[in-house]
């Protein structure tokens, strides 16, 4: 953080005080993980005024998607929310393939359903994690990163790839799992309620951590509603919209008794918290409900549809398949995709993941948009901070868990 100049009082309303003080609270505060910048006017160790100041880690996100075909935007969307990649793939696929008009087989809704909920829960932990070592609660976050890891070793040993794992397809996904992985997640499903007893019993009751969030960063339904949030923050303000519930996809309409949707009614830091507390429950019920119930079956859907990458045997071992890798990659012919727009969204961690996708016939989108919950959270914060103290900025921050590379696209 560093001080810098007096601002003169009539640049903020109300102010009491003949000077006011500009703090710069990041990038390098680690508070702010090395790539968020706030521009804190204050009023003493009062906030009047927040200011927060993106572009720290531009990327280039979208424009790359009118480069790149379906498949190879993944390894893009991966990087959006790097916290929890492989529900960005889901997201990115499930609106391509409603573009297409493709609809996958039943085993793949399964296991996309199970990967979306392991990553729902490593991206929570987390933020819970984070947002506990930021107000002094180191124990909670080793806690938090152990339970991770297991989830880190399922993604492993699923696509190969550990953070950013490339894992689904048009269509599909880049290949089915093993009995090994089925092993790893039933024994996630043992484990993981432990764990979760654990931090509940660390923070619950934490005299300092309630103090710290609760009463603090306070957002009413209303608001929550106006200013277009989702996901856990519009839904510890009270508001009970679940994409998962309200528009069903995947599997999610085959398990609606699985689960239910976690709301609150206070909207402040700490409900954000029970809120996510809440959701990591959910979530471990729906992939346990959906270990055991995993239909057999392909993964991909079938040859005859020229959409999809033939698997690697049908590649090697038969001429249709040979054929159709070629006509989609050494041909350089793509994807076939229809002239048209759609937008797709899928309910993540931190909210709805929204791609607005237009295509002119070639095999890339002719424009790739996307709906970012932290983009629009982040907006939140100078509504939030206003009349707070300088201590209760980590509080507010971590419990809207901002991923930067969702502002910076």
């Amino acid at each position: 953080m560093a001080l810098e100049q007096a601002t003169a009082v009539e640049d903020v309303a109300g102010a009491d005080q003949e000077f006011l003080y500009t703090l710069n609270f990041g990038p390098q505060h680690p508070a702010t993980h090395t790539t968020l910048r706030l521009i804190l006017t204050l009023d003493g160790e009062t906030i009047v005024k927040a200011v927060p100041d993106i572009g720290f880690l531009h990327s280039g996100f979208e424009k790359l998607g009118e480069d790149l075909d379906f498949n190879q935007y993944t390894t893009i969307v991966d990087r959006m929310n790097y916290i929890s990649p492989v529900a960005n793939e889901i997201a990115w696929h499930h609106t391509v393939e409603k573009l297409l008009g493709i609809e996958i087989t039943p085993r793949c809704k399964y296991l996309r359903t199970i990967l979306a909920e392991l990553a729902r829960i490593s991206d929570h932990l987390l933020c819970v994690g984070a947002c506990g070592l930021d107000l002094g609660a180191l124990t909670a976050f080793l806690y938090a990163f152990n339970a991770r890891e297991k989830i880190y070793n399922i993604i492993e040993s699923t696509a190969g790839q550990r953070f950013h794992p490339s894992y689904t397809r048009v269509g599909g996904l880049a290949a089915d799992i093993s009995d090994d992985v089925v092993a790893q997640i039933r024994d996630f499903v043992k484990t993981f309620p432990k764990v979760h007893n654990d931090l509940c019993r660390l923070l619950n009751r934490n005299r300092i951590f309630i103090d710290r969030t609760k009463g603090i960063g306070v957002l009413t339904k209303e608001e929550a509603i106006n200013r277009s949030c989702t996901g856990p923050i519009a839904r510890a303000s009270g508001v009970t919209r679940d994409l998962r519930k309200d528009e069903p996809y995947l599997a999610y309409g085959e398990l609606q008794s699985a689960f239910k949707v976690v709301c609150a009614k206070n909207g402040d830091c700490y409900n954000r918290y029970l809120v996510r507390m809440g959701e990591m429950l959910e979530s471990w019920k729906i992939v346990a409900a959906a270990v055991e119930n995993l239909p057999s079956g392909p993964v991909n859907v079938a040859l005859n549809d020229k959409q999809t990458i033939p698997d690697k045997n049908a590649t090697y071992r038969s001429i249709e398949g040979l054929i159709q890798h070629f006509e989609l990659f050494m041909w350089n012919r793509r994807w076939e995709s229809p002239v048209n727009e759609v937008y797709g969204a899928n309910e993540t961690a931190n909210g709805e993941l929204g791609f607005y996708v237009v295509t002119d016939g070639s095999g890339t989108a002719f424009r790739a948009r996307t709906r970012p919950p932290s983009f629009i959270h982040f907006a939140l914060f100078p509504h939030l901070m206003e009349g707070h103290q300088i201590s209760d900025v980590p509080a507010v921050l971590g419990s809207l868990n901002i991923i930067a590379a969702e502002l910076d696209r």
